[in-house]
């Protein structure tokens, strides 16, 4: 997906020649960012807290065992009392045999498409603090108090086995937090609604509607991306699609025991918009890239992208090649069994293959928060600032909603 396009002046052109037009003043933004990366101690002691410090009332995301998970206990709890409910093969109870109506929710733990996306800390949560907690059904009831954590450990390993995950799709612990630009190797389900808007010169701002849904099977992801523009050009409001991007990614590897996942995809972004007012290259474009992401202890986590923009005719718009990383930490209260908090801080580079280029470094620091219970709904916002390169490039406010909707509809798991 192309950079949105920014407004200068009284036009619309773009963003990354809009960023070379005019000289802009250094923002407080740049000039705090500038300090904490390039030699204010107190500054960057105080960034490397907020994204990597592990405040005292918060845990880190992935669980930890005092002992390895032992699925042969797990059977023992399971058979015990959630084998009422849910049966002997993980599918649910026969309807005759249960007293309740099953809601549109009821999990099939066989359903590997629906259960291996989800982490294991989606299902302690539910089996903790009961199905309330995470905006499901009431029926089901919270077994904090009646297990002890080490029991709810080894029935979560236990239930693991009803999905025979031999197309070895990638693990929920590896569907890391969204940035805001650097795209991640998990394929997804979910819908995003992006919008960066200029912080400074003529208002203009692009709202990106991205669908991404996996076909064919859990590891391919088709992704639909339309960009919509709106931009004062000559104190005149106009509006205009930008360059639609149609993509094809696909997992190529994935392991929970290293904590990494890599993927590769390629784009083609359709000439839709008008180049004329700034909404689009004027040329068809293919964008392939590679994403590896790796997640660490306390789930510290990194997110890589490296890629190229190669447009069919050169004279309109250049080739160039952009690599970004995303470096941040997924934290939340209850040992990550309450809302998620991950801070995220971006370095996101592009270069132009046109004489004299060079290259072009932004710091994007950002945050995102889930807010529905069910977590299927997050938000995510940050300032993007110019870092090299600055006369003319002007810092954007950047944020998104993302819907999941493989874990439900956009009303519901609110309450």
């Amino acid at each position: 997906m192309r950079d949105e396009s920014a407004a200068v002046g009284e036009r619309v052109v773009p963003l990354k020649d809009a960023w070379r037009l005019s000289g802009v003043h250094e923002s407080r933004v740049r000039r705090f960012f500038l300090g904490a990366l390039t030699g204010s101690a107190g500054a960057l002691i105080v960034w490397l807290v907020v994204l990597l410090g592990r405040p005292l009332l918060v845990s880190a995301q992935t669980l930890h065992y005092a002992t390895s998970p032992d699925a042969r206990n797990g059977e023992r709890v399971y058979k015990g009392g959630c084998i009422a409910c849910h049966g002997s093969e993980g599918k649910g109870a026969p309807m005759a045999s249960t007293v309740f109506k099953r809601p549109d929710t009821f999990p099939d733990f066989t359903d590997c498409a629906g259960t291996t996306p989800e982490p294991n800390g989606n299902w302690k949560a539910v089996i903790v603090h009961g199905g309330p907690s995470r905006g499901l059904s009431q029926i089901m009831p919270a077994f904090g108090d009646l297990l002890t954590d080490a029991e709810i450990n080894d029935v979560i390993a236990y239930m693991r086995g009803f999905c025979k995950n031999v197309h070895h799709d990638p693990l929920g612990e590896l569907n890391l937090p969204r940035a805001l630009v650097t795209e991640k190797a998990f394929p997804e389900n979910e819908i995003v609604i992006s919008t960066a808007a200029s912080a400074s010169g003529a208002p203009a701002w692009t709202t990106d509607v991205i669908d991404e849904r996996t076909i064919i099977d859990a590891r391919t992801q088709l992704e639909t991306d339309v960009p919509v523009n709106y931009a004062d050009q000559a104190h005149n409001w106009t509006a205009g699609f930008g360059d639609i991007t149609l993509a094809l990614k696909r997992e190529m590897f994935s392991s929970l025991r290293t904590g990494s996942i890599l993927s590769l995809q390629g784009g083609i972004l359709l000439p839709t918009g008008d180049s004329k007012r700034g909404f689009g290259a004027g040329t068809t474009q293919f964008e392939p890239f590679a994403a590896f992401d790796q997640l660490f202890k306390e789930n510290t986590f990194l997110q890589t992208q490296l890629g190229a923009d190669l447009p069919v005719d050169t004279s309109v718009a250049p080739r160039s090649m952009f690599w970004r990383v995303a470096i941040g930490q997924a934290m939340a209260p209850d040992h990550m069994l309450g809302r998620l908090f991950s801070p995220m801080v971006e370095f996101l580079a592009v270069h132009d293959f046109k004489p004299g280029a060079s290259t072009d470094w932004d710091v994007l620091p950002e945050m995102q928060i889930t807010v529905s219970r069910r977590q299927h709904v997050r938000i995510g916002f940050g300032v993007r600032e110019p870092f090299t390169n600055t006369r003319g490039r002007t810092p954007r406010v950047m944020f998104y909603l993302l819907w999941d909707r493989a874990d439900g509809k956009l009303w519901e798991g609110w309450r």
